[in-house]
């Protein structure tokens, strides 16, 4: 019997017990795909010797060393790094061990810089409906998932939401892709001024969305306009690509597709690859110069942020990122992927849209095609999709409440950048298997 409160109390888990490429092996001896890479994490797959080396070489120097009293080389170095390769106008970065803490992070030091610059009335912070930004508290509130919100709703500060940029149920049949992105930009700029651009301090969205809707990309343009109306209305933009980033939408920040920068940038999962618990927020220099020059003192903090061991892995994935090519082979391998795919799916009754970028990339399941219509959410079909899949050795990441945060089912897909052409083909198989055995009777 297992004394862990799981996630999930009425299944037992396997028990992974090695590693091997872009398998995982349970006790038993079973080998399963990851197709998703846990979350979008394990981006170089498992059991890179690189990588556990780096680890323990740091582990055998320096473990651990409190930021109150000392920095670290592999940190000093990282950051270095991380801001070599940058959006134009981020400067600084410090270190957290979770995407939630990078977002919890983010929109404190938001709050803080204008209160360093004189605009304390500067408070609300707007995101978007269906997002995800984190299980924290201050993150939950801030998500505009309403399935993950609703338990804890008494428990949250206030946020602002508009509608998310989601073409495939969004958009009318009478406008364009760009027509729909400046309408789903404007309500950003409808509801800063309603409440009245003085109070708002800033605007958060995953650029391109993971878990909630599953591998949602903005239209052409939307992210633009967003730049120009945060930047009409001193807003401060927040990116968070704890999922989308480090290479797995096809660049190393998913935001040089849109040709903007953020002010602050979160970034996690692929980061340290699994190997290590490690965030990051990435800030533009006036953020840091205006509480340089004001109290001085970053007025957030956690104990293990910019932990040494967990540096040195980070180092040593984006080295490996790098120097192997990996993100050119995120581009190509996420071509075969999305055409394999399509090639499996196109005439599948319930799968409604095939979407993503690079080696992040979702399918939305629907009970009927032409209406778009959800599947009941009684019937779990993310959940008998998940067990189906599990049965034939292939992790991926089936996730329900896809339309509204409580109707709608899709799966997620991300598996490590290493992946051949044959894996792929072999995911896309067994996945088919899945969805048809996790479909039966729901015609």
């Amino acid at each position: 019997m297992s004394r862990i409160f799981h996630r999930q109390i009425s299944q037992p888990l396997p028990e992974a017990v090695g590693g091997d490429g872009i398998y995982l092996i349970d006790s038993t001896g079973k080998r399963y795909i990851d197709a998703s890479g846990g979350a979008a994490v394990s981006c170089l797959g498992h059991n890179d010797p690189d990588i556990n080396a780096a680890i323990k070489d740091q582990a055998d120097c320096l473990a651990f060393a409190h930021t109150f009293f000392f920095t670290s080389r592999p940190a000093e170095e990282l950051a270095d790094l991380l801001i070599r390769d940058a959006p134009e106008g981020i400067e600084r970065v410090y270190f957290a061990s979770g995407g939630s803490e990078a977002t919890e992070g983010a929109v404190k030091l938001a709050r803080q810089y204008f209160l360093e610059i004189g605009e304390p009335e500067r408070h609300h912070i707007i995101a978007r409906h269906q997002s995800y930004h984190g299980n924290t508290l201050g993150a939950l509130a801030i998500g505009g998932n309403e399935g993950r919100r609703r338990q804890f709703e008494p428990l949250l500060i206030d946020a602002h939401h508009i509608p998310p940029c989601y073409a495939y149920r969004l958009q009318r049949p009478d406008e364009s892709a760009e027509d729909y992105g400046r309408r789903a930009a404007d309500a950003l700029e409808t509801t800063i001024e309603d409440l009245g651009p003085a109070t708002v301090a800033a605007f958060i969205a995953e650029t391109v969305v993971g878990a909630t809707t599953g591998a949602v990309p903005p239209v052409t343009g939307y992210f633009k306009r967003i730049r120009d109306i945060c930047d009409r209305h001193g807003v401060l933009l927040i990116l968070d690509e704890v999922m989308c980033g480090i290479g797995r939408t096809g660049t190393l920040h998913a935001c040089e597709q849109e040709g903007i920068a953020p002010d602050i940038l979160t970034i996690a999962k692929g980061l340290a690859a699994g190997y290590q618990p490690l965030s990051a927020v990435l800030l533009a220099g006036k953020i840091y110069d205006a509480v340089a020059r004001g109290s001085g003192v970053l007025m957030h903090g956690h104990t293990f942020m910019g932990h040494p061991t967990a540096c040195a892995a980070a180092l040593a994935v984006l080295s490996a990122i790098h120097e192997r090519g990996l993100i050119t082979r995120v581009q190509a391998q996420g071509e075969v992927f999305a055409e394999l795919l399509r090639a499996r799916f196109a005439d599948h009754p319930f799968v409604g849209d095939i979407r993503g970028r690079g080696l992040l990339l979702g399918l939305e399941l629907v009970a009927d095609r032409d209406a778009k219509s959800p599947f009941d959410p009684g019937a779990r079909v993310h959940a008998r999709i998940k067990a189906e899949a599990m049965a034939r050795g292939l992790i991926c990441y089936p996730i329900g409440g896809t339309a509204d945060g409580v109707v709608g089912d899709h799966v997620l897909l991300a598996p490590p950048y290493i992946v051949t052409t044959d894996e792929l083909a072999e995911i896309s198989d067994r996945l088919v298997g899945a969805i048809d055995a996790a479909t039966v009777g729901l015609a």
